[in-house]
């Protein structure tokens, strides 16, 4: 049985920091490219951050280029979400995602999905 845990979430005041955690159960870590994505109140799911396999490649969302950073640690099964710099509206449950192919910045490529961290950000 496959299980995407996060963690790391919080309430923080803008331009504070946070990390996320990602940990993985049940799958092969090192044959999936992993994903972050978020949903914010009354909007839809969007794409924030992809990592390959091997992290050779990552791939942001324009609006968290600079700001936070994804990684992995393929021994410890895990993927994290550094985040610097938080905003207002990078308030949002926080999802991670298992992907068996290439990066990707589309929802629809992934397989497993965590059940979600909440991030606030207060101004």
């Amino acid at each position: 049985q496959v299980q995407l845990v996060e963690s790391g979430g919080g309430l923080v005041q803008a331009g504070g920091s946070l990390r996320l955690s990602c940990a993985a159960s049940g799958l092969t870590f090192n044959n999936y490219a992993m994903g972050w994505f978020r949903q914010a109140p009354g909007k839809e799911r969007e794409f924030v951050a992809t990592i390959s396999r091997g992290s050779s490649s990552v791939y942001y969302a324009d609006s968290v280029k600079g700001r936070f950073t994804i990684s992995r640690d393929n021994a410890k099964n895990t993927m994290y979400l550094q985040m610097n710099s938080l905003k207002p509206e990078d308030t949002a449950v926080y999802y991670c995602a298992g992907n068996p192919a290439a990066v990707s910045t589309t929802g629809r490529a992934y397989d497993h999905w965590g059940q979600g961290t909440q991030v606030t950000v207060s101004s």
